[in-house]
């Protein structure tokens, strides 16, 4: 029972520490930063609390930055569209239901099976669009 409550608590801690922060975090960002509390945590318990959290919804891991936000949505089983700006890294998500579907209808055709969704869009957030048309 106190093992497990151990791998919870590293769970929460990894979530706490992806909240506060300002954008994506690696997995080594995220174990610098709980290195605060233990000096000896190793890198296998923060990528099993990421799984974790991943798993559940919970948090999105950027491929394209191979980094891990935490969600920013309530809607934790569906997938998600984050758009990355590549200027100042902002990460914005978004919930299309309906661009999910047809994603998965296109294919579906060939019989292929998605078992996890990752729609990512690189380009300038609105922000960094009007500053650089000024």
């Amino acid at each position: 029972m106190v093992g497990n409550k151990r791998k919870n608590d590293w769970t929460t801690r990894v979530m706490n520490c992806l909240r506060k922060s300002n954008g994506p975090m690696s997995a080594y960002d995220v174990l610098a930063d709980l290195r605060q509390f233990n000096p000896k945590i190793a890198p296998p318990t923060v990528y099993r609390a990421l799984t974790k959290l991943s798993e559940q919804g919970e948090i999105h891991r950027i491929e394209s930055l191979n980094a891990y936000i935490a969600c920013q949505c309530d809607h934790h089983s569906q997938a998600s569209i984050l758009s990355v700006c590549d200027d100042c890294g902002s990460i914005e998500e978004s919930i299309a239901p309906q661009v999910l579907k047809a994603i998965s209808n296109v294919v579906k055709k060939s019989g292929f099976r998605a078992s996890k969704q990752v729609i990512e869009l690189r380009g300038q957030c609105l922000s960094c669009h009007e500053g650089s048309a000024a």
